[in-house]
């Protein structure tokens, strides 16, 4: 796929992950929309990159429809769709008070899982109703964000790590689905990476987690996930699998 020109919307794009996507995909020539929670930190991400920004939650489906079919209108088709969008929610499922709070759970899973195949189903839809963009047939390609924590998640992590492993469970078989209509389906899950939600862990559990990485011995950065989605995006042999960007580092149980 030739990004040059090609419509992108880029979820959670105000900052971490997300800004570093859209930043990477806007430098490649995209023409990126990038979408987050808070209108004034949406609105300084996109000046900054040179994109077109919306305030949303994912979790509002009916606010994810309307963007998607706006995006397609006055841009031209999604041809590119990055999620990005999720929070940490740690907390263990019984503590000295009881049963997990269902509301923060149920948050959790709504961002992250939820919220990623409303934007997932949106722009692929909007993707099968395009021409293709070459001999190969390929219309679109959709690339989700899972986690290290899909497969060894901490103590701590049971929501997280429930809905991170539904993102990297849904992708072959959404690959599956896709595929007679020239969509792929992708999803990276990154290791200890320099965004947001690592300020929600305690020091000394990054300190420990780091200690255990081999090789590069320090946090990823988000520039370095955005490689990824770029090369995700150019090879149309990356289909239907959860890429690991971790340094082979592998979590502990705390």
């Amino acid at each position: 796929m030739n990004i040059k020109d090609l419509t992108a919307v880029v979820t959670g794009g105000a900052s971490g992950l997300g800004y570093a996507s859209a930043a990477a995909l806007t430098q490649a020539g995209a023409k990126v929309v990038l979408l987050d929670v808070g209108q004034l930190r949406v609105d300084r991400a996109a000046a900054k990159i040179g994109c077109l920004g919306f305030e949303c939650d994912v979790r509002d489906d009916q606010r994810v429809a309307e963007i998607v079919a706006q995006v397609g209108e006055e841009l031209g088709c999604v041809r590119i769709n990055v999620n990005c969008a999720g929070v940490a929610g740690g907390m263990l499922l019984v503590d000295k008070n009881g049963p997990v709070d269902i509301d923060s759970y149920r948050r959790v899973i709504e961002i992250n899982l939820i919220g990623t195949v409303s934007l997932m189903t949106r722009c692929a839809a909007q993707m099968m109703q395009a021409d293709a963009l070459n001999d190969d047939g390929e219309r679109g390609v959709v690339i989700n964000t899972s986690s290290i924590a899909a497969f060894e998640g901490m103590i701590g992590q049971g929501a997280y790590a429930a809905s991170k492993g539904a993102i990297a469970s849904l992708c072959l078989p959404v690959a599956r689905e896709f595929a007679a209509r020239g969509v792929r389906v992708m999803a990276i899950a990154p290791g200890l990476f320099e965004t947001p939600i690592m300020d929600q862990i305690p020091e000394k559990v990054v300190d420990s987690m780091l200690a255990k990485t081999h090789f590069p011995t320090r946090m990823g950065r988000p520039e370095e996930f955005a490689d990824a989605v770029l090369a995700i995006c150019r090879n149309p042999m990356f289909n239907g699998t959860t890429v690991r960007l971790d340094g082979a580092v592998r979590l502990e149980a705390r």
